[in-house]
């Protein structure tokens, strides 16, 4: 059976560790430190690195793993920013790792090379790393791509099944989950979910993963074709708005000056 594991680091970062029977794959280790403290108190060995993007905070601690795992695949974006990865994959391909066959699906908006990895294993609810382009509540800012190659990329990751495991890079959800209020005030699913994320984060615990299904019902950039997102971008425009991606533009701008 698989083990999936949220490693902190940094102020906010997780770097997600999924292993299974003594070998494990890390995901977007910024820093090796937590990642060899936890193979260790784990006895696992480390095969390999999948990596969304090219940003320091999901890649610095690559070269320090390769040289305490010479052998390690590092698979990730066709991106010379990322000097490390063995294995380059784009869109459509698939991976096998630990016996389960992961799906790379093309997202760009946060970054340009930005990918995310998508398993749905033996016996289990399926599974997404979506790095920085899914958030708990929210979706990464626009640092090279547009807002309609963003709202196309969360389009993607919507069809997915319901039930995936959606497990981001950060934990940004109190701040996302506070705007997203903002936007739908009156979405009870909304402030349910708040209070269970402010109860997890009293008690020390990661908000993620969450569920394909709670970003459905409260994440206001996966709603933007719901009647209250569209008066809420008209509001904040100060203007008629049409068009899922120029309504997905505003709120994200929105987002950005919150």
């Amino acid at each position: 059976m698989l083990s999936l594991t949220a490693v902190p680091a940094f102020n906010d970062n997780y770097i997600w560790v999924l292993s299974k029977d003594g070998c494990g794959w890390v995901v977007d280790p910024g820093d090796a430190a937590p990642v060899l403290n936890y193979l260790e108190n784990n006895n696992l060995t480390l095969e390999g690195v999948l990596v969304t993007h090219h940003h320091p905070d999901h890649t610095g601690g690559i070269a320090r793993l390769l040289s305490q795992y010479p052998e390690l695949e590092v698979v990730g974006p066709n991106n010379p920013r990322i000097g490390s990865v063995s294995r380059k994959v784009s869109e459509g391909d698939t991976l096998e790792l630990l016996g389960c066959a992961f799906k790379v699906i093309a997202t760009p908006g946060h970054t340009l090379d930005h990918l995310c990895y998508f398993s749905i294993p033996n016996g289990d609810t399926p599974l997404l790393f979506c790095g920085d382009t899914l958030f708990a509540g929210g979706c990464g800012r626009l640092f090279e791509g547009t807002a309609a190659q963003m709202h196309h990329s969360l389009q993607k990751l919507a069809q997915l099944p319901v039930d995936t495991r959606v497990c981001a890079a950060h934990e940004y959800t109190l701040a996302n989950l506070a705007f997203a209020i903002a936007v739908e005030p009156d979405n009870s699913e909304l402030q349910q979910r708040l209070q269970r994320c402010q109860q997890q984060r009293q008690n020390n615990l990661p908000t993620l993963p969450s569920s394909l299904q709670e970003e459905l019902d409260s994440n206001p950039f996966l709603r933007i074709g719901e009647p209250t997102i569209v008066d809420a971008a008209c509001a904040q425009e100060q203007h008629p708005v049409s068009g899922e991606e120029t309504i997905f533009a505003a709120i994200r701008s929105w987002k950005d000056r919150f």
